[in-house]
């Protein structure tokens, strides 16, 4: 079993307990230094005072069960407003929500659409797209997707 994999399955009953989803676990070299990353998430955002909560709770679990033999270093955060769609769980909360998909190939000379994400499945999904004449409705296949991410404005 990967690391991630397994710090997952350690961590993610006590995340629960505190109230929080436990999203995913990255374990990854950052400037010279191993560090161990838990995305935390919960409906009503992630503070910095719950992800100290977090990891003062994950910490002696992970002590205990030393998964990882080298240093590293423990860090919990947040999703982050513009973390790219991935799993089902990221399509159903922005269902109904503008989205940004940028695609590997051009559609009619474009690579890059904003638009309403109206449906999805596990192979696609729908964007609700404004042109300067209609609305376009485009289904996409997630595969044909370099992209997808929340739309952000300034």
């Amino acid at each position: 079993m990967k690391i991630c994999d397994t710090v997952f399955e350690l961590t993610r009953a006590k995340v629960e307990e505190l109230g929080y989803e436990l999203v995913e676990v990255q374990y990854q070299n950052e400037q010279g230094n191993m560090v161990l990353t838990l995305y935390i998430d919960s409906e009503s955002g992630i503070t910095l005072d719950d992800c100290e909560k977090v990891s003062s709770a994950v910490d002696p679990i992970l002590d205990e069960a030393d998964p990882i033999k080298d240093a590293y270093y423990l860090s919990v955060s947040s999703l982050g407003i513009d973390r790219p769609l991935k799993t089902e769980r990221d399509f159903r909360k922005n269902l109904g929500k503008p989205v940004t998909a940028k695609l590997y190939a051009a559609v009619g000379g474009k690579k890059e659409f904003t638009g309403i994400l109206t449906d999805y499945t596990d192979t696609d999904y729908t964007l609700e797209v404004k042109t300067k004449d209609a609305v376009l409705s485009m289904t996409i296949l997630k595969k044909d997707t370099a992209i997808i991410r929340p739309y952000i404005e300034f």
